[in-house]
């Protein structure tokens, strides 16, 4: 589990399935994410036993945190932090968020502290993280969290039956302890 001023970021719960069922049914929230919006609710519960199979796993797959408001019972979405290749200490994140908590700081509060985790729990050398180039409010959090942006990427991924451009955005871990853990 951790804390942020605003938000926790505990491990998923089954109880968490309608809520992640919200946001991954909404077309808009699944406009930049890969595959088509999940529109039955047992492909919810299916991520929801994912994410818990992966936290049982450790860092060998990742840690999929779920996000939720200090005070509220209600999660708002997730923060990803996935072991790409470990053997070089480097992970990637991403994250995903319920649309009606978008534009409130909390897709930046959230990898902030996750990529904090990274780097000082989990001894992460570079973490990284790719997005879309129309999706420019993900580039904008990549950014407030010291994240450069270290290439455009033509054509590289095929989604929803077209090839599509992915950004790619990176922070070393000297970088992050440069920059006082994120502050700032």
């Amino acid at each position: 589990m951790l804390m942020t001023p605003r938000l926790l970021l505990r491990a998923f719960t089954p109880e968490d399935m309608d809520a992640v069922y919200e946001y991954w049914s909404d077309p808009e929230v699944m406009r930049y994410q890969p595959g088509e919006p999940r529109t039955m609710i047992d492909q919810a519960q299916r991520r929801i036993q994912n994410m818990t199979a992966g936290r049982e796993e450790g860092t060998r797959r990742g840690h999929c945190f779920a996000i939720v408001v200090q005070g509220e019972s209600r999660l708002i979405g997730e923060c990803l932090l996935y072991a790409h290749n470990p053997d070089l200490h480097e992970a990637g994140i991403g994250y995903t968020l319920n649309r009606r908590y978008w534009g409130q700081g909390y897709a930046t509060e959230a990898a902030s502290r996750v990529v904090q985790y990274g780097f000082d729990e989990l001894r992460l050398h570079r973490i990284f993280a790719e997005c879309r180039p129309e999706n420019q409010a993900s580039a904008r959090v990549l950014e407030k969290i010291g994240m450069r942006q270290e290439g455009h990427l033509r054509e590289n991924k095929w989604i929803r039956g077209r090839w599509e451009d992915t950004l790619l955005f990176a922070i070393l871990d000297h970088e992050w302890q440069a920059r006082g853990k994120g502050k700032g």
